[in-house]
């Protein structure tokens, strides 16, 4: 063959030059075409046009009411479908919840007496019937003052500690920095 020779698909030209046929269809299933169409119902001597849709929708109902236990299950769900399209549409109103927040120290002094954190004081002679003082125990200060990673403790600290700590004369207490 000579380089003159004349070939089916010419050097540089598209083979396809009006380009990729258009779609003849929409996108559109088979029953989306049969519901869009619409029926005449004769009801109650009224005519009416409704959708294969909702004519189909219409007979489930009609048959739920006569006693279908499937037609019955399908109404409900029909339903459930529908208020739950509502409630996405129209979500209810929720009331602000107000808190009130109590606060009695008693609650927590009962706390630390049944976990055996603190104890309380022998009350003084001469003290009104509800004067009652409490420490903590030994081992919950000592806990408070080891923790690692502290600030250092000031003397007002230190002095705090000792007057609400049932016996003080046994803390350990922890090295001073730079001291």
């Amino acid at each position: 063959m000579s380089s003159t020779a004349s070939t089916r698909f010419a050097k540089g030209q598209s083979g396809n030059p009006k380009g990729r046929p258009k779609k003849r269809r929409p996108d559109v299933s088979a029953f989306d075409i049969i519901f869009d169409k619409t029926l005449t119902v004769t009801q109650n001597g009224v005519e009416r046009e409704l959708t294969v849709d909702e004519a189909l929708q219409l007979q489930t109902y009609q048959a739920a009411l006569k006693g279908s236990r499937m037609s019955v299950r399908a109404v409900l769900k029909m339903i459930e479908k529908r208020e739950l399209a509502l409630a996405k549409l129209n979500p209810a109103p929720s009331a602000p919840v107000k808190l009130e927040y109590e606060h009695d120290s008693d609650n927590a002094d009962e706390a630390l007496l049944l976990l055996g954190i603190a104890e309380f004081l022998p009350t003084p002679d001469g003290a009104p019937s509800n004067y009652r003082q409490f420490r903590l125990a030994t081992w919950a200060a000592q806990f408070g003052i080891s923790r690692a990673g502290r600030r250092p403790l000031s003397d007002k600290d230190r002095e705090d500690i000792k007057r609400f700590t049932l016996n003080p004369d046994k803390l350990r207490w922890p090295r001073r920095r730079g001291a």
